[in-house]
């Protein structure tokens, strides 16, 4: 015990050391593709450089306490890419991602908890995910033996009553705590004001499927092949809810995700054809890309030297792009929202899926990756969205919908 605080203590001073030259090479790198100034057309005012900020001290809070990077498991990562890659290929996966994914049915048991949450009555509920790479897959056993993530969780807010239309909010990276999911997806405005049932899943890995020292460790964290499982399983639990509120009558259903979250819709809104809405916000597209984007030229080609094959692992990732699969909703219920000024994911992923989408309705706001809390854009389209989609229907909850966004039900 004593030993393991000691390293603790150690790696958190050599990362506070280390975090003033990580951020001067994010930003003053003549290869790292960015600039002083925060990304975004004409002159960043004061409100939004101080947006910018804020995804700064996001990203500082990652090199303070993320995840240690596998950089000593270079050799094994680049082992197991290679082998999944000939696995894939020899099952025609590559070209058919689609076919990687297999299509659960709804759970047999679930557990549900009475509990309050954000102020609001709400359940919680479990259920064993019965997910589990295919055999011979790389890192399966490994994959299998974090026990923690063998159960799935949601939270769910639902009236009493009437069956009422769904949305299944999706979170994004190191969420799955009551708080911030909660005040991320504006529960008390999609659960009492507009009047859905919603359902927040717990993404693999986070909350209380945690197997590091944050929610969230091993996804995203440089082990690619944990994070090809990773976001495999949360498409097939999250896909398995879906099943699950089909079964409670639900008259209608969308999904709405955020950052990582919006990656997961994406991938969802092509495995499922009946799907009602979907809303991807500030959404990343490409994790290799987002890795790169945030990390130094000089960074990456230490991590080319030490093993890590990035044209390998982009190849790996296809099974799990959301640009390698057709979309199957159609793309008038398909709604994107991102900010001009994301310093965490690069705008140019939003515009991708607009452009792979066949560019649905689009806003974009003048802001960062944490400030969509606080853009009024981001509030309209949702608003809107809802309403053209039939998830807040004209004859029961557009009263309550034009008291709040008079302008918008005016539009």
């Amino acid at each position: 015990m004593v030993q393991e605080s000691v390293f603790q203590a150690a790696e958190a001073a050599t990362r506070l050391m280390a975090l003033p030259w990580i951020l001067a090479a994010r930003w003053l790198s003549g290869d790292s593709g960015r600039d002083l100034v925060p990304r975004g057309p004409g002159t960043a005012s004061l409100a939004v450089r101080a947006k910018a900020a804020v995804d700064e001290l996001f990203f500082a809070s990652e090199v303070l306490g993320g995840a240690p990077l596998p950089l000593m498991d270079a050799k094994r990562i680049a082992t197991e890419t290679k082998e999944a890659i000939i696995f894939f290929r020899e099952n025609g996966w590559l070209e058919n991602p689609e076919k990687y994914h297999r299509t659960p049915e709804a759970p047999t048991h679930v557990h549900l908890e009475s509990a309050e949450i954000a102020g609001l009555d709400a359940e919680r509920i479990s259920f064993h995910s019965g997910y589990a790479p295919w055999k011979g897959e790389p890192g399966r056993e490994r994959w299998l033996g974090y026990e923690e993530n063998h159960q799935a969780h949601a939270k769910i807010f639902r009236h009493p009553g009437e069956d009422r239309p769904w949305v299944v909010c999706i979170p994004g990276y190191r969420m799955g705590q009551d708080l911030a999911d909660s005040v991320a997806f504006r529960v008390q405005w999609l659960h009492r004001d507009l009047g859905l049932n919603v359902a927040i899943p717990t993404l693999p890995l986070h909350g209380p499927r945690t197997v590091g020292r944050r929610s969230g460790d091993h996804f995203l964290a440089g082990d690619f092949i944990d994070t090809l499982h990773a976001e495999t399983q949360a498409i097939w639990d999250i896909r398995k809810l879906l099943a699950w509120i089909r079964e409670q009558g639900a008259p209608a259903l969308g999904i709405y995700g955020l950052s990582l979250g919006a990656y997961t819709t994406a991938m969802i809104a092509s495995l499922e054809d009946d799907l009602d809405c979907v809303v991807a916000g500030i959404p990343t597209i490409d994790f290799v890309d987002l890795v790169q984007s945030n990390t130094a030229g000089w960074a990456l080609r230490v991590t080319g030297l030490l093993g890590f094959p990035w044209d390998s692992i982009c190849e790996m990732l296809r099974v799990v792009s959301p640009l390698e699969l057709s979309l199957k909703t159609d793309n008038s219920k398909c709604f994107i929202f991102a900010g001009l000024y994301d310093q965490v994911a690069p705008p140019e992923q939003a515009r991708a899926l607009w452009r792979h989408w066949g560019r649905p309705k689009m806003v974009w706001y003048r802001g960062g990756h944490v400030s969509f809390l606080m853009e009024r854009e981001v509030r309209d389209l949702l608003a809107s969205a809802f309403r053209r989609t039939g998830l807040v229907p004209d004859p029961v909850y557009l009263p309550r919908l034009l008291e709040l966004q008079p302008a918008l039900a005016m539009s």
